[in-house]
Formats: C-alpha cells, structure tokens, sequence
C-alpha cells in the first residue's frame, strides 16, 4: 500500500461516501425545495469509474465505503457494484444508507452480495407525518423494510432521524422505546439546512443535548463501549438492549474526527459536506488520464480539506441539496 491520505490537520482520510445517483422516490421537504432537476443519466458516474475511484483511494489507504444516494436502491445493477467493491483489496466495511422504501425487495440479493449494515433514514413512526414529510404514502413499506433487514441477520440496524422542533420533537421518547423493542441503534442527527429552502429556520433546529435532556428523564444512557470512530456519540440504554447516537454538526465540532471526503453522483469529490467547493475527478476518468494522475489529484484534494465547518462564527450553509451531494 503507498503513503495514507492525509490533511493538512493530520487526519488521516480513509472512508469514502459515495452517492450513485441523485434520483430519490421520496421528495422530503427539507431535502427538496420546488423543482430539482434530475443529473442527465451521461453525466452520472458509472459503476466502473466508482470502482477505479475506490480501487485507488484503497492503495492508499481508504478501507470503509459507503454507498448512498438520492436513493441508492432506485439504481439498478446495485448488488453487482456491492460484490465488485469487496474485490478491492484493503476494503474492509461497505454499507448502505436508504429511506427503506425499495429495501425489503432487494434485501436478499444485497445481503448475497456482501453487504454487512445498512443505516435507514426515517424521521417519524406517525404515518400521516410521514407522508408529509416526504410526499409519498410509502410508510408501511419502510417499517415492512425495517422487519425484513432484522429477520436477515444485518445487524447492527441503525435508524438515523433528523429531529425538527415542532415537527416530531415530541417524538423523541417513541424512537428510544423501538431502540429498546428492535434492539436497534437510533441515531438522532440535528437538523441541517441545506439547499436554498424557505421552509426551514434556524429556530426549527434542536440540539443534541437538548434531544439527549429529554431522553434522561425516562432513560439512563451509559457511554457505549460498542462506539465505532465517526461523528455520533454513542449510548447505551441501562437495563435493556438497543443504543442512542447523537450526531451533532450544527452544535458541535465534530470536524477535527472527520475522516472522510465524498464522492457524488456527477464525479465531483467534496471535501467537506459544508462548503460548495468541490473537484471534478470524472473530467480525468472521461479524457483518459491514468491512475498516477488521478491518485495525486485525490491527494491535492484531500490536502485542501478546510479544518472546520465554521466561517465566521456562523454554518457554511450549502447551497445544494442533500440529494445532490449524497448524504
């Protein structure tokens, strides 16, 4: 293996997300804002310059791929890009974010294929709210999902929730109780605004330790030895199975633990989820420049990864969706 990907903060890089498609089945209102176009499908990246984008971020040293979306599972041939991810030699950990819709009837072949864990994205356990939410009437689909990935074996399952004051804040303690009944892992994620939506406000965010306050009065949460590295602090609940994770971009400074850069659907690298910036490594794959050329482009890259999130005492909101830039 060469030299590691490392920033200028001596972060070593060694996870990759990677959006393959920016077409979602779901249009939840604080992800889409009106009408967004869809990327014309020749300028989505192919499964095979994903595969060469990992096969060299491997050799030097990435060894955990995520694959999300948009909706990941809306792109067909998915299992076959699982399966050829594995052969890469060093990686060790692919999973999966989904909203759960198209899951229960692809679960068997990705499981076939290699995928270990999966993390599904759901925002309520109220029906009506969830077709609010996301326009689209597919609630029963999601929790039918959610079974079927527990009866499969994919385990840890992890539940990301975004918490919106006013919205489903009054939620909080039902996500505890399935965390506890499924023996899952809830991660509560604050809500952050992304895109240029009218919808939302700065007031509509609730912090983790306000979300954390609400827990503690019905539940003891012990720190969990089980934590792997990433952004969510993670708990146990005492007396019971099932964990709490807070993910905290808005309120915290996660960014000096940050080990990744992303990967979106139109072949732009992103070094950090909260700034526009971005670098277009699909321009190298499309006019024939070898590996060494792409490999030290990575590096220049990964070497302008900014330290933190914050400009000016305030979020660098960024003004693309979350469906463009691959969760």
């Amino acid at each position: 293996m060469m030299s590691k990907l490392i920033d200028d903060y001596n972060r070593v890089i060694d996870y990759v997300r990677i959006s393959v498609t920016d077409r979602c089945n779901l249009r939840c209102r604080y992800c889409v804002d009106g009408d967004f176009p869809f990327i014309p499908h020749a300028e989505v990246l192919t499964y095979e310059e994903i595969i060469r984008f990992v096969r060299i971020c491997a050799a030097m040293g990435v060894n955990k791929v995520r694959l999300t979306g948009g909706e990941p599972l809306t792109r067909k041939g998915l299992p076959y890009l699982i399966r050829e991810l594995w052969a890469i030699e060093g990686i060790r950990d692919i999973s999966l974010t989904t909203n759960a819709v198209l899951l229960a009837d692809n679960i068997e072949e990705l499981k076939d294929a290699g995928l270990k864990r999966i993390n599904i994205s759901l925002d309520t356990l109220r029906k009506d709210r969830f077709e609010w939410i996301t326009c689209i009437d597919a609630f029963d689909r999601v929790i039918d999902s959610i079974k079927k990935v527990s009866y499969a074996g994919l385990n840890p399952i992890k539940i990301n929730t975004v918490i919106i004051k006013g919205f489903n804040d009054d939620e909080i303690l039902d996500f505890v109780k399935i965390a506890r009944k499924w023996d899952h892992e809830i991660r509560f994620i604050e809500f952050m605004p992304f895109g240029d939506t009218s919808l939302w406000k700065g007031t509509d965010i609730i912090t983790s330790k306000q979300i954390e306050e609400v827990i503690r009065r019905e539940f003891e949460l012990v720190p969990s030895l089980k934590t792997n590295r990433g952004p969510a602090k993670v708990y146990d609940i005492r007396g019971g199975p099932g964990r709490i994770g807070f993910i905290s971009p808005v309120s915290s400074h996660i960014c000096s633990e940050c080990n990744r850069i992303r990967l979106t659907s139109r072949g732009m690298i992103r070094p950090c989820l909260f700034s526009d910036v971005e670098y277009n490594v699909k321009s190298l794959f499309r006019s024939g420049s070898g590996d060494d050329a792409i490999r030290a482009f990575i590096r220049d890259v990964v070497k302008v990864k900014p330290e933190r999130k914050l400009e000016m005492g305030s979020i660098r909101k960024c003004q693309r969706t979350l469906r463009d830039i691959g969760g």
